[in-house]
């Protein structure tokens, strides 16, 4: 049987030596079953959640072409604001506005792969209208950095391995993460786009990722083997873990990614907002695995049989071996898809392959590919993703 609902972990029993051998279970059971779970008394002060949630909704206070100051389209680095109806999930539009942060990096040299531009400074709002926006942001991004890492640590200590056996896939300055998100009810919607979708089914990358729920709204919902839809509703207090798709390959699919996604509110309920962090790994990563104890992957093939459910999943999974030399190459690809407008305007190539292998996939599907004609495809991106001058 699959999970009907989201484990609750106590992440202060991990710092407790006589309670801390209770807490891998707990954990490798949600792990190994769930994917997806909440973690309380994580360390992060009240007062900072409070100043974050505030900081992040005063954002979309402002004037659209306050927001459009910062717009994602101005540099190749896919950090910035993203207005309404502006990204693309499961080829579908979602309906929400966003900023999105990282951890502070320089512009890269020319001579660095091309991957590199995700690694680039961030595109803050003007200190005129939120004079402590920045500073509450960093420190979040810095004390999230570090939970993170912890967790990280006890995720390989649950799979009975060494705390720093996921360190080598760390970059030392590592870039993190941050969206902050606004949904909209379906009332503010265009007419004619009343569509639920607030964020479309898809797997989040790289390890973990570590979601704020920053309103009362229902919405979040994470998919259990059978391919049903379980709620995550908030809990005050929690953060929501997701296991990422670069965990899952570097597991043998022991961690499993699980795929989830966003109802937008119904009319009247106004808008939801979350903030979710994202656990980097290193874009120069290649697709290694660890050496998973064959007591944990034994577990985890019981567990399935015992289940007896063939797993469903909406989601390709996207970090396969071989098809990608670098973590960075499939990275930026998946930027491309889901914000083409960025794509046109500084990796033209990339995304006019994109769209060809999206057109070939949907005449597959539709079984009307005409007779003779192969697509390209993604072959031969690889060329594309070598270093080229762009031009800020």
């Amino acid at each position: 049987m699959s999970f009907s609902s989201i484990p609750v972990l106590d992440l202060s029993l991990a710092h407790n030596a006589d309670t801390k051998p209770s807490f891998l279970t707990s954990l490798r059971s949600g792990l190994l079953e769930v994917g997806f779970l909440y973690i309380k008394n994580t360390g992060i002060s009240d007062e900072l959640v409070e100043k974050v949630i505030a900081q992040g909704k005063a954002f979309f206070d402002l004037s659209e072409d306050q927001k459009l100051e910062v717009q994602m389209r101005n540099a190749p680095s896919f950090l910035g604001y993203n207005k309404l109806g502006n990204e693309i999930t499961a080829l579908k539009t979602d309906w929400r506005e966003q900023i999105d942060l990282s951890t502070p990096h320089p512009l890269p040299k020319s001579s660095d792969p091309l991957y590199y531009n995700l690694l680039s400074p961030n595109q803050w709002p003007n200190p005129a209208y939120l004079p402590t926006f920045r500073s509450t942001f960093e420190a979040y991004i810095r004390q999230m950095s570090t939970l993170s890492t912890t967790f990280t640590s006890l995720i390989a200590e649950a799979l009975l391995l060494p705390p720093t056996a996921f360190d080598r896939f760390f970059d030392p300055d590592q870039q993190h993460k941050l969206k902050i998100i606004k949904y909209p009810d379906l009332a503010s919607l265009p007419a004619d786009q009343q569509s639920q979708q607030g964020v479309g089914p898809h797997k989040d990358s790289m390890l973990t990722s570590y979601l704020l729920q920053a309103s009362h709204h229902r919405g979040l919902q994470a998919q259990n083997l059978a391919g049903e839809w379980i709620d995550c509703p908030p809990i005050p207090g929690t953060l929501v873990v997701a296991i990422g798709q670069g965990l899952e390959a570097l597991t043998h699919g022991v961690c499993a990614s699980t795929t989830h996604r966003v109802l937008s509110p119904t009319a009247g309920q106004g808008p939801r907002f979350s903030i979710p962090f994202f656990q980097g790994v290193s874009y120069d990563a290649t697709f290694e695995s660890v050496d998973v104890p064959v007591e944990i992957l034994e577990m985890r093939r019981e567990l399935l049989a015992r289940r007896g459910v063939e797993r469903r999943d909406d989601v390709e999974f996207t970090f396969m071996k071989g098809r990608w030399g670098h973590l960075g190459e499939a990275t930026l690809v998946n930027r491309v898809k889901s914000h083409p407008d960025v794509g046109e305007r500084w990796y033209p190539e990339i995304l006019a392959r994109v769209r060809e292998e999206q057109r070939v996939a949907r005449e597959e599907k539709e079984g009307v590919k005409e007779k003779g004609r192969e697509g390209k495809g993604m072959d031969g991106v690889g060329s594309l993703l070598e270093r080229k001058e762009v031009v800020v």
